[in-house]
C-alpha cells in the first residue's frame, strides 16, 4: 500500500498515526489503572482471534498500545484499518 492510500485510510480511523515509513498504525489508549488497560488488551486479543488478523500490543500502568501491520506483506493492507475501526468502537 502506498503512503497516499494509506495516509487516506488512517484519517479514517480516530487517534491512530502512520509510523515505520508508512508500514504500520499505532494507537495509545490511556486508562486509569493497570486493570481497565489489560481489560482493554484482552477485549482486543479477542476481537483479533476472531478475526485472525493479530496486533503488537504493549500494556503497561494506564496505557495499552495497540499497533497493526500485515506480516506476511511487511506493510499495510486495508485488513489493518478495519481493525482499528473495531478497536476504536470498544471505548
Amino acid at each position: 500500500m502506498g503512503a497516499e492510500e494509506a495516509g487516506r485510510l488512517v484519517s479514517q480511523v480516530s487517534g491512530w498515526t502512520l509510523e515505520e515509513e508508512t508500514k504500520e498504525i499505532r494507537r495509545e489508549f490511556r486508562f486509569r489503572n493497570f486493570a481497565e488497560a489489560m481489560r482493554f488488551a484482552r477485549q482486543v486479543g479477542e476481537i483479533a482471534e476472531a478475526e485472525g488478523h493479530h496486533p503488537d500490543l504493549s500494556v503497561g500502568w494506564g496505557y495499552c498500545t495497540v499497533r497493526f501491520q500485515t506480516h506476511s506483506i511487511r506493510g499495510l493492507h486495508e485488513n489493518d484499518f478495519i481493525m482499528a475501526a473495531k478497536v476504536n468502537r470498544l471505548l
